[in-house]
């Protein structure tokens, strides 16, 4: 069964690959504008909303408190999720692939 958040948004794809480590939200914001060089930047509001909605589908959960921050971490499940993306955006790029060489034709 496909899930509702399936595909991943920009934003979701670079929370929950921030998430391979634990980090709490400020990290997440630093570590997406790192990953994304610059394209993405969170405002607090939305990466709140996601992390709270990652959290509820058990994608992501809270692994320990950086003084009064909840620092957060990918799960089994969101491993998976993550693994489910790869393969689709690999699939779509070997059509890209694919196409350039049809047309040579």
């Amino acid at each position: 069964m496909k899930h509702k958040l399936l595909p991943l948004s920009e934003t979701m794809h670079y929370i929950l690959l921030a998430l391979r480590e634990p980090l709490h939200g400020y990290a997440v914001m630093q570590k997406v504008e790192k990953l994304s060089n610059g394209a993405v930047k969170l405002a607090a509001g939305t990466l709140y909303g996601a992390i709270d909605n990652l959290n509820k589908h058990g994608w992501i959960e809270p692994v320990g408190e950086s003084g009064r921050r909840k620092v957060y971490m990918l799960t089994e499940e969101g491993s998976s999720i993550l693994k489910l993306e790869q393969a689709r955006l690999l699939h779509i790029l070997s059509l890209y692939e694919g196409s350039e060489s049809n047309e040579e034709v």
